[in-house]
């Protein structure tokens, strides 16, 4: 085993993951955008030119997706939100939402994924091929690349049953006239350098505040907290619009639990009795120290342990689909089914 695949001389941190030396000969999923052409290459051969978007000036957008047993989690709200992006980036796919989770579809399946419970798929979109090394997309030819990268990743147990130490990083979330946050987009420059204040404090993520100083998110999961059986979110302003985030707003709003998306400073972090992070891959990990003051009783909380079980209903009522189901869930119209009853009344 190289350094690179020895995990356990990694720090823990919401992204550690148990090793599987499957990964090592995964097929990557790869639509040339100029061919138009989809094709299965092996990991050592999924190469792009020097003249891609993506490596010449970071323009492209992604996705962080899970699949169990085959099936795409939440594949609708992670296909809207990509395609959400390309729109804003002025950028045309060339394909359908029900297209592209096909692509994703025949991924799996020549990886013969169909029985794994812990994929995780990295869907990385670039603008395409250059002519020349220029930031304006008049030299692109023809359409953007596709990329699917499917690993077997498990959440480290032991990493997860820690938990989360964080520290407060000088690196902030900007506004949305600097670089909209919901732009899922490749230029992760400012979680980078975030990361890496994370690193020098020697903590696992770092919490990132907005410009006025209220507690936005961290590098790369965002942020809760509990107080009493109240789960605070900070507002989605400035941050990343994270799947998870809302979809663990939901479980708890069906389930009673009252959420409040609001300001809130520091203060209020380090006085929480409970704090929690979210994400694709991590789900929801509790969060022990932030700052170096304990959070709680330094332990995963019962507010916290209540919301994972509520998740993880949630992730198997939707995984537990067909492929067909959520297919038609992806490529269905809008619902304005609500608009029959304001008609009648308006008659």
């Amino acid at each position: 085993m190289t350094a690179a695949q020895d995990v356990s001389a990694e720090p823990a941190t919401s992204h550690t993951a148990v090793y599987n030396e499957k990964n090592a000969s995964i097929l990557i999923g790869m639509r040339d955008g100029v061919t138009g052409d989809f094709v299965l290459k092996p990991r050592e051969q999924a190469v792009v030119s020097v003249f891609d978007s993506n490596f010449l000036v970071g323009d492209g957008i992604w996705e962080g997706i899970r699949a169990v047993n085959g099936r795409v989690q939440f594949a609708r709200e992670h296909i809207d939100r990509l395609f959400q992006s390309a729109k804003a980036m002025f950028m045309d796919l060339g394909l359908t939402k029900g297209e592209l989770l096909s692509l994703i579809h025949q991924t799996l399946d020549a990886n013969d994924m169909a029985s794994e419970p812990h994929v995780h798929i990295r869907l990385v979109v670039s603008r395409g091929l250059k002519r020349t090394p220029y930031q304006n997309p008049h030299v692109n030819i023809g359409l953007p690349l596709i990329v699917i990268i499917p690993e077997i990743k498990a959440v480290d147990a032991a990493a997860k049953a820690r938990g989360l130490r964080l520290g407060t990083t000088w690196v902030r979330r900007g506004p949305p006239d600097v670089k909209d946050e919901a732009w899922n987009h490749i230029s992760k420059a400012t979680d980078v350098q975030a990361c890496i204040s994370a690193n020098v404090m020697g903590v696992d993520e770092a919490l990132m505040l907005d410009l006025r100083g209220f507690v936005k998110t961290c590098n790369s999961v965002n942020f809760f907290i509990v107080r009493g059986c109240e789960v605070w979110a900070p507002t989605k302003d400035n941050q990343m619009q994270g799947i998870t985030r809302q979809k663990t707003i939901d479980v708890c709003r069906a389930s009673g639990i009252m959420v409040r998306e609001l300001d809130f400073t520091l203060t209020e972090v380090y006085g929480a009795d409970e704090a929690f992070c979210t994400g694709t891959f991590p789900s929801q990990l509790h969060v022990t120290h932030v700052d170096g003051r304990v959070i709680g009783d330094g332990k995963r909380g019962k507010v916290t342990e209540l919301i994972q079980r509520l998740y993880q209903e949630e992730v198997k009522r939707d995984t537990e689909r067909s492929r067909e189901e959520i297919m038609a869930g992806v490529e269905a119209p809008r619902d304005l089914r609500s608009l029959k009853e304001l008609e009648h009344l308006l008659k």
